[in-house]
């Protein structure tokens, strides 16, 4: 069995790539709920919910997230009556988020949704929430002050000069039930090419995970989500400058130094890897962008071998 921790986009090509060569029954997915919001009474999961879609075949590749042929008349009915509308979910997607709040108030969990949403798209391997408690990454930011995730990242763009993250809630929660399990059978532990300080540290900040992953430290992989010192998608280069942490691969090594003997980084980042290694980790150097199933197969492979 492989367990993959992951939060957003990156992470969902890692799985789906990962498909290609194992088994659904094969992997586990540990996913980063810290991103995860009320709005309009409404509980909604982005990251659980982006993997879903993608590993579905059901993914908006125009927005990166949401489902394709998407209609918005309900936003853009809410926009007309002054609501709130910045953060834009379509008709298809709200539907899910109906249907997944009413269950939780019902007193179903997180994980049990989960698992009955993934057999209603036909996609057949696990994705464990983090935890099923409720956390949230928040910021501190010169410009609007403390903001949560979704402010940061969909209202303000990501544009805002952050000092500061912490993930409310974590030192009080648990994990998921069958999270330690995975991370302690596992062959192998994939950390996916997310956003190492939003989407993987709000994992890692759950009491009893970063542990374990230190234990099994040498059997831990971690993919790199800079290219050449820039995010693909996102501000994972940026919040690491900020947050003291270089935009490099070092930077990421440095990060993940004590949970992971082994980085994967880009071959644009080939010079990189003498610098990775004097940190202590192991570098792999292969072409990381996944543009296409071929390389999402060809990226598994070297993670799942190298």
């Amino acid at each position: 069995m492989i367990t993959d921790l992951c939060g957003g986009v990156g992470a969902a090509k890692m799985l789906a790539g990962l498909r290609q060569v194992l088994s659904d029954d094969e992997i586990v997915g540990i996913v980063n709920v810290g991103d995860d919001l009320w709005l309009h009474g409404l509980r909604i999961c982005p990251d659980l919910d982006t993997i879903t879609y993608t590993l579905a075949g059901l993914n908006n590749t125009e927005t990166g997230w949401g489902l394709s042929g998407e209609s918005w008349r309900v936003m853009q009915e809410l926009d007309a009556l002054g609501g709130e509308s910045w953060f834009s979910l379509g008709d298809r997607d709200l539907a899910l988020h109906l249907y997944r709040t009413e269950r939780l108030r019902n007193g179903d969990r997180l994980s049990a949704i989960t698992a009955d949403l993934l057999s209603h798209f036909g996609v057949g391997l696990r994705l464990l929430p983090a935890t099923e408690d409720e956390i949230a990454t928040r910021f501190d930011t010169k410009e609007q002050g403390n903001v949560s995730f979704q402010e940061y990242f969909v209202k303000f763009h990501h544009d805002l000069d952050v000092e500061s993250v912490e993930v409310v809630g974590a030192p009080a929660s648990s994990p998921t039930s069958g999270v330690l399990d995975a991370l302690e059978s596992a062959e192998r532990i994939i950390i996916s090419p997310s956003n190492p300080l939003i989407s993987i540290d709000p994992i890692l900040a759950i009491p009893g995970i970063a542990e374990r992953l230190v234990a099994r430290r040498s059997d831990v992989i971690a993919v790199s989500p800079l290219i050449g010192g820039k995010a693909l998608k996102g501000p994972a280069d940026r919040l690491l400058e900020q947050l003291g942490l270089s935009a490099t691969s070092m930077g990421v090594a440095t990060f993940y130094n004590d949970i992971a003997s082994t980085l994967v980084i880009d071959e644009v980042d080939a010079d990189d890897a003498p610098g990775v290694e004097e940190l202590g980790v192991r570098c792999l150097v292969t072409k990381t962008v996944m543009d296409s199933p071929h390389a999402g197969a060809a990226l598994a492979e070297v993670v799942l071998n190298g």
